[in-house]
């Protein structure tokens, strides 16, 4: 199936009219029934307004049928996990974690200090 092809099976499911789809995307009626007929591809900005017209990804416009993942899930990995994962980075980037953690770790030693500090 085209891309114009799945863009007018969407629009339909979605129940939005042509010159709706046509006004979102700033085509007129003609040029918009070109794209969706499949002799004039639409723009990357076409494919992006149109995504947030019908509420998809711009890849499910280009392909419904792909078995992209729907919902991404990053779990909670153990501290030792954590430094596998840290020592297998290039050593700019592991110093540049390592910088990171340092400062969390410096800015929490001065909020304890004040804190304890200003209680007194």
């Amino acid at each position: 199936m085209s891309i114009g092809e799945n863009i007018k099976r969407i629009r339909k499911e979605k129940g939005v009219l042509q010159k709706e789809a046509a006004a979102a995307v700033g085509l007129n009626g003609s040029n918009y029934n070109r794209m969706e007929n499949g002799h004039r591809e639409p723009t990357v900005a076409a494919l992006k307004k149109l995504s947030e017209l019908f509420g998809v990804s711009t890849d499910y416009l280009i392909d419904p049928d792909t078995d992209l993942p729907k919902e991404v899930i990053i779990e909670d990995k153990t501290a030792q996990e954590q430094l596998r994962l840290i020592s297998q980075l290039d050593e700019d980037d592991k110093q540049f974690v390592f910088q990171m953690i340092d400062k969390i770790l410096t800015n929490k030693k001065f909020k304890t200090f004040f804190q304890e500090n200003m209680q007194k």
